[in-house]
């Protein structure tokens, strides 16, 4: 950046692109295009006749994805994605618009003061969203499960008094015995459990996918070391080793912490200290899955016939670490606990803690696989 002497900032929505173009010594160029393929070919050709000479492009992260950084980098414009939530914001500001977006990107980005997203590749991508699309079929299901489960309950159908259904291989002979008088019920009931069954062949779907994928490089290591932990399985491990995607980025665990948005939140000034809840910032996916592994952890310490499986051939360094994980989370959660805190909050510090043996596991400079 420091070598840069043109800086654009790139607006980027569904339907267009608003640029920026700054330039020493000259006023701001500024303009407007479609955001397809021969735009942006179009839009390249004139910032590489309008710079001087090297050129800095950037845009923020959004739902439009990376494809726009990758397009620009195979034209060998350097070009940045920037986090939305850390770009400054003038507090006095009321006028928004796309044109006055890109500047403002177009000068922070001059002025040194935009923080970068480390973009994935297209194959980190693809996985992410593998495991991103398992998480959105286990909550229609969930969703499906519930309707049926209501629909019923309206109709007077209870499995057991005072007991969920397991949805075991009993539960689902009693749904497909039961009829219903009036046709429509019927309908409705039929419909219900169709969605319930397509549902499940859609999650079992994709568990086989990730199951596959989990088994191949570059995925296969980090999995199988993840695996080693308690509350951490094939899904979970893979998502997490996906989601991250760049280890090397977090040079300290509490980096990684704070990017998940596991650390409280402050708001100290002169002699007062405060602090709050968690921020919450950052991949809520990861944190989700981070905090679902942390309740695991309410247990025994006893390495189970399942944990013991996943752990076979892993190195016994790796081995004792997940251990160590192992003892120290409980003992934590078990002392929380009995000095009275709060049930979610003891899994939030657990699942924060979590995140540092995760980081020692997946950050290259670790020698917990070696």
């Amino acid at each position: 950046m420091e070598n840069a002497s043109t800086f654009v900032g790139l607006d980027v929505h569904k339907n267009t692109i608003s640029v920026a173009l700054l330039r020493p010594g000259q006023p701001p160029l500024e303009w407007s295009l479609v955001n397809d393929s021969g735009g942006v070919c179009r839009m390249i050709r004139k910032l590489e006749r309008e710079a001087e000479s090297s050129l800095l492009c950037c845009y923020e992260a959004g739902p439009t994805g990376f494809v726009l950084h990758r397009q620009l980098t195979r034209a060998g414009i350097d070009c940045r994605v920037i986090a939305p939530s850390l770009i400054p914001v003038k507090p006095g500001a009321r006028i928004k618009t796309d044109r006055r977006d890109a500047r403002k990107l177009a000068e922070l980005l001059r002025a040194g003061l935009l923080t970068e997203v480390k973009p994935p590749t297209e194959e980190e991508e693809a996985v992410r969203d593998l495991t991103r699309s398992r998480d959105d079929a286990q909550r229609d299901l969930t969703r499906a499960r519930n309707r049926l489960a209501k629909f019923m309950l309206r109709r007077g159908c209870v499995y057991a008094v005072g007991r969920k259904p397991t949805w075991s291989a009993k539960y689902r002979a009693w749904l497909r015995a039961l009829t219903f008088p009036r046709r429509a019920d019927q309908v409705i009931f039929e419909d219900y459990l169709l969605a319930v069954e397509q549902v499940e062949g859609r999650l079992q779907g994709l568990s086989d996918e990730i199951e596959t994928v989990s088994l191949q490089d570059p995925w296969r290591e980090p999995v199988q070391a993840l695996r080693c932990f308690h509350g951490i399985d094939t899904v979970t491990a893979l998502a997490l080793v996906a989601e991250i995607h760049d280890p090397r980025r977090f040079v300290h665990p509490r980096r990684l912490m704070s990017y998940l948005g596991l650390v409280p939140r402050e708001h100290s000034s002169g002699m007062r200290e405060r602090r709050g809840g968690i921020t919450g910032a950052g991949n809520r996916h990861v944190r989700r899955l981070l905090v679902e592994a942390a309740w695991h952890y309410r247990h025994k310490p006893i390495v189970g016939r399942a944990l013991r499986l996943r752990r076979k051939e892993q190195p016994p360094k790796l081995i004792a670490l997940a251990d160590r994980a192992l003892r120290r989370l409980t003992l934590r959660q078990r002392r929380m606990t009995h000095q009275g805190k709060h049930p979610n909050l003891v899994t939030i510090a657990i699942a924060r803690e979590l995140v540092g043996f995760v980081w020692n596991v997946l950050h290259p400079a670790s020698t917990a696989r070696v």
